[in-house]
């Protein structure tokens, strides 16, 4: 039996393996798809050398900006962005051969278009600095989309804080991506520290979590008059690009 699987921290909220397990069962494929739920980056070897059938691992919080040490191969898309979410295993020559991909870049850019291309003199925040937000700031450069990240601890150039956000920035930045997992399952209760009252209707806010569907960030600004758009039609177009990347 082929194992896949998805490689992060606290995941059991993960709504992958019933999406990849219907898939396998209903096309009769012999293949299993499991949560490895790591403590450390330094697991993954050993667990990489302990499961010879690992065929495929997806990559979410906090390690997709951090395992470029295994990599033999990766996609523009991950070089670009400094992210990744797809690793494949194939045996090539008698060696294990570990290639990278990128769909998260994919599926935000398909996702996010609608908005950009309806919207002039889009300038965007980006909340959070982890590989999703990579991913959407790669995005946001192939898109001429001005944005900064905002983030507890700014210290690079591009970043600011949450506590700068004021009137001025929220008049001139429209589109607001949370790129945290703030408000996730099981933490649905959480939410993105933001002044919501000065949100309006000109505002898009974008969550790429997908559990649940409508976050507390994105029911606050919506209260608000913002535009909002979750996560799920993201997660979904990654998981079809990823079953064709492992399927191929």
């Amino acid at each position: 039996m082929n194992i896949y699987g998805l490689l992060g921290r606290d995941i059991k909220h993960s709504k992958s393996p019933e999406f990849f397990n219907k898939r396998f069962k209903d096309l009769g494929i012999d293949a299993e798809y499991r949560l490895f739920d790591l403590n450390s980056v330094d697991e993954i070897e050993l667990l990489i050398k302990d499961t010879p059938n690992l065929k495929g691992l997806n990559v979410t919080i906090p390690y997709k900006r951090s395992l470029s040490f295994l990599l033999d191969e990766s996609t523009p898309d991950v070089k670009f962005s400094g992210s990744l979410n797809v690793l494949s295993f194939a045996n090539k020559g008698g060696k294990r051969v570990i290639s990278a991909n990128n769909t998260d870049v994919v599926a935000f850019e398909h996702t996010i278009k609608k908005y950009i291309n309806d919207n002039n003199g889009i300038r965007a925040l980006i909340l959070g600095t982890g590989g999703v937000a990579h991913s959407v700031s790669y995005v946001f450069r192939k898109l001429g989309v001005f944005y900064y990240f905002v983030t507890r601890n700014p210290s690079k150039v591009a970043h600011i804080g949450y506590n700068w956000i004021n009137k001025d920035v929220c008049d001139n930045f429209n589109l607001i991506v949370n790129c945290t997992p703030v408000g996730m399952n099981p933490h649905e209760d959480e939410l993105v520290d933001l002044p919501y009252h000065l949100l309006s209707e000109k505002h898009i806010c974008y969550d790429c979590i997908y559990n649940p569907e409508e976050t507390m960030f994105l029911k606050r600004a919506k209260e608000h008059g913002a535009q909002i758009m979750g996560g799920l039609p993201m997660f979904k177009m990654q998981a079809e690009l990823t079953w064709k990347i492992w399927m191929r």
